[in-house]
């Protein structure tokens, strides 16, 4: 791992609007950072590695292709390792012990603030990774979601809101819907977009939190108010604080047997 008079660092998160902002608040927080790359996923984020040689690489935990500990573990001691997640804080205890560093979605300045600062004293010191550092990957992946423990779900949806980005609970969220190139994440309050498509949603969401009633469509059960038929048989459901009216493609009737 070497380390240059400017530190550099490689961005890799598969949502461009969150890059972007983890880009802005470096630039805030460490003004001679250098960002040599951003990569969308994390095969992309190794390649960019090993051609820039960075000394730090931000890796986002969920990416396609290959995701952030699976990157870390193939940049094993080429250079300094965050991870930025957006799992929830029983997940998070996986990361705290010490090894490695991570920032939770969205980037808090302050706590990337104190990122930054333990970045600058390992690259002052020039510390190297721990030699234990595949043992503690093999713990985070075991932690988020590998062997012997019941799969993580999607808790946290980050979303373009206007010209921002929100962190969405799943909670709060009533239904997803498909629309042209974006996928519509509605709330009682507002709706955001997401780029995610409902296929990969429906993979990465609690099946007993949330439902596909059609090839375009997810609802949290909990927030369906009520299912009825229109003229034509149909099974239409309407959600708790909203009056859209949501149809069942036949292929899902099986949901609401009793109908």
């Amino acid at each position: 791992m070497s380390h240059k008079a400017a530190p550099t660092a490689v961005i890799a998160d598969d949502e461009r609007l969150m890059r972007e902002q983890i880009v802005s608040r470096l630039k805030e927080a460490w003004p001679e950072l250098v960002i040599v790359g951003e990569a969308t996923n994390g095969l992309e984020a190794v390649a960019m590695a090993r051609a820039q040689e960075p000394d730090i690489v931000f890796l986002d935990i969920r990416m396609p292709e290959l995701d952030g500990i699976g990157a870390a573990r193939a940049l094993l001691g080429q250079c300094h390792v965050v991870f930025v997640t957006a799992y929830d804080q029983y997940a998070i205890t996986a990361f705290e012990q010490g090894a490695v560093d991570y920032l939770l979605k969205p980037a808090d300045p302050e706590r990337l603030k104190l990122t930054c600062q333990r970045l600058q004293e390992r690259l002052a010191k020039n510390e190297e990774e721990p030699n234990d550092m595949d043992v503690l990957l093999d713990q985070l992946s075991r932690r988020l979601g590998g062997e012997g423990k019941s799969r993580d779900y999607l808790r946290w949806i980050q979303a373009s809101v206007g010209n921002s980005i929100r962190m969405i609970s799943t909670r709060e969220i009533l239904f997803f819907r498909a629309e042209d190139k974006y996928t519509r994440v509605q709330t009682e309050g507002f709706e955001a977009l997401i780029r995610k498509p409902i296929k990969e949603l429906a993979d990465e969401l609690d099946p007993d939190e949330f439902w596909q009633i059609h090839r375009a469509i997810l609802v949290r059960v909990d927030a369906i108010d009520q299912v009825s038929r229109d003229f034509r048989g149909q099974q239409i459901v309407q959600m708790k604080g909203n009056n859209e009216k949501l149809e069942v493609s036949r292929s899902f009737n099986n949901l609401f047997k009793q109908m």
